[in-house]
């Protein structure tokens, strides 16, 4: 890997000349500029990021942070932050909390250290303190909070549509997964799908749980077809969770979408493999990664004319967890 000196001594320039063309500082002739940045680019070399925000007090550095990384859910919004932020030249490091407020605060605290010039985040905890304490611009991304600005999908809508299409499928007694109680985007998508049953026909049951994660769907999809036995259609709380239940419903027996219709949440890639393929909402998880790196780089430039709250459309996919319309009659 070409160093500073190797840009130098190719260019035939001191590396303090080279310093002041990578940090546009001081006068460089023309043609010496020229000859570094020749230089620079036949040795493919890449500055310290962290050692120029240092030097310039300023950087082109992003933090980023997820809840967790083994949720193909969170690892398509964060390519959207990426590719918004590379077309825009700013570059990120992440950490992954596992949904842990120690940690999260760590990661914090090693973002500041880095000179982070902006935050964009998924986790779960958002503690108003943890946030509103930072001097540097904060983004919320799949999350909502009244004090910062968020980028998220229409949950609500989301829930309305998914209980819908199991009403319109022939579902006559429907459990509900309600996720996460502490996270708001998790209420929205329960509220919207409670709001639909309550006003129709059908019997249904609410299933509280406490995480998005495989493991302990596991236990809980048990649990389910134990205690509502008379179950024919289930909206789970995001695409985990409904792929945990798929599992356990194929494994006792049950015909999938003829005894039992299945919707999730995200359309995560895994969705369209699973056998049969999982019905579901889509988020646009992409386009709300490149929204909320849009939003925060606004912030950063300090555009007082922007939307601080962001919510992009929810959409059915339907595949094979459901009945067609007509099929059920």
């Amino acid at each position: 890997m070409a160093t500073i000196r190797d840009v130098a001594k190719a260019a035939g320039v001191s590396v303090a000349t080279v310093s002041r063309v990578l940090n546009e500082t001081g006068y460089v002739h023309e043609d010496t500029k020229k000859a570094v940045n020749l230089a620079i680019k036949e040795l493919d070399y890449s500055p310290n990021e962290v050692a120029r925000s240092l030097y310039k007090r300023k950087s082109r550095l992003i933090g980023l942070l997820l809840p967790d990384i083994t949720n193909p859910f969170f690892p398509l919004l964060a390519r959207g932050v990426e590719d918004e932020m590379r077309d825009h030249d700013f570059r990120l490091i992440f950490g992954n909390t596992d949904e842990d407020a120690e940690k999260e605060q760590d990661y914090i605290q090693t973002f500041q250290q880095n000179n982070v010039i902006g935050i964009i985040s998924m986790t779960n905890t958002l503690s108003k303190t943890t946030y509103n304490d930072l001097s540097i611009p904060v983004v919320f991304l799949d999350r909502t909070a009244s004090s910062l600005p968020s980028v998220y999908a229409d949950g609500k809508e989301g829930g309305r549509i998914a209980a819908q299409e199991l009403i319109k499928r022939g579902s006559k007694c429907i459990t509900l997964i309600k996720g996460p109680a502490h996270l708001q985007t998790a209420l929205d998508r329960f509220q919207g799908s409670l709001e639909v049953l309550s006003s129709s026909d059908v019997n249904f049951n609410v299933m509280s749980t406490t995480s998005f994660s495989f493991k302990d769907a596991e236990k809980w999809a048990k649990d389910l077809f134990q205690k509502y036995i008379d179950t024919d259609g289930i909206i789970a709380s995001n695409d985990i969770v409904a792929t945990a239940v798929l599992h356990e419903a194929l494994r006792i027996g049950k015909s999938i979408p003829n005894e039992i219709q299945i919707i999730g949440f995200d359309d995560i890639p895994l969705s369209s493999l699973l056998y049969p393929s999982l019905s579901t909402i889509r988020q646009p998880a992409y386009e709300m990664g490149r929204e909320a790196a849009k939003l925060l780089i606004r912030l950063i430039k300090n555009d007082k004319k922007i939307d601080h709250n962001i919510q992009l459309p929810v959409s059915f996919i339907e595949r094979s967890t459901t009945r067609k319309v007509d099929e059920h009659v």
